[in-house]
């Protein structure tokens, strides 16, 4: 079984999320007690923050080299960065590593393109929003990006702050959501990505008339997908198994 290695703690609610998503994606594949092979770098969410919140991205991507390299040479097989916002500088920190990093751009838009949606809404922290790194790879796919207006913006940003990353989800959030999401859909989106990997946490497809792309559950079955390499077809991990 390929490792892989998480970078975490960004927050520490999303990266339990993929913890027990991945280990439960496993068992399901493989039965009996079998679960994955993961190696856990967590990093404190306030000290990456405050360097985004002050624009020292050097010092941020720094931070998460470092990271990566320990998770590297700890024995991972991959590398899966647990937090939208700062995949902005997740091309330096792949050329620092040997092992891929595997962007969580890469997975959403797969998705996204294989649904047949052309205009898609994303909500997430100002900082996923203002930068370019997800509207470029949708728009290279044929995919326009609609986004909040900023008193929404705004809004959502504050409450995955002080409220998500702490694990707190109520009520009000989510018709906050549910009402920023609908105005999205009027303005013509066809999907909405939920662009932070705390916000499936309080909203989900349920909650929505369209399809929503769930940023934390699609990036960790691109790890998931990496683990188990070739092993796709109901015969081949019927094998696999019989190997371990």
């Amino acid at each position: 079984m390929r490792i892989i290695g998480l970078v975490g703690g960004l927050s520490y609610e999303s990266t339990l999320f993929y913890y027990k998503y991945i280990n439960e994606r496993v068992n399901q594949q493989l039965g009996k007690t079998h679960s994955a092979k993961l190696i856990l770098n967590s990093l404190n969410n306030e000290e990456v923050l405050s360097l985004v919140n002050a624009n020292r991205m050097q010092d941020v991507t720094e931070i998460l080299v470092n990271a990566a390299i320990v998770v590297e040479r700890a024995g991972a097989d991959c590398l899966l960065i647990c937090c939208n916002s700062v995949h902005q500088v997740a091309e330096e920190v792949q050329r620092h590593i040997r092992i891929p990093l595997l962007h969580i751009t890469d997975a959403v838009t797969n998705k996204v393109s294989e649904t047949g949606v052309k205009r898609v809404g994303l909500i997430g922290t100002n900082f996923t929003m203002k930068e370019t790194f997800y509207k470029r790879k949708l728009e290279e796919r044929g995919i326009d990006v609609i986004l909040p207006d900023q008193p929404d913006r705004n809004y959502i940003h504050q409450v995955i702050f002080s409220e998500l990353v702490l694990g707190l989800f109520t009520t009000e959030a989510k018709r906050k959501f549910q009402r920023i999401i609908l105005k999205l859909i009027s303005e013509g989106a066809q999907g909405v990505i939920l662009g932070c990997t705390e916000i499936p946490l309080l909203i989900n497809q349920k909650d929505v008339s369209v399809p929503v792309f769930d940023t934390t559950a699609l990036h960790a079955d691109s790890g998931i997908d990496f683990m188990f390499g070739s092993a796709n077809t109901r015969e081949e991990l019927s094998l696999w198994k019989q190997q371990m």
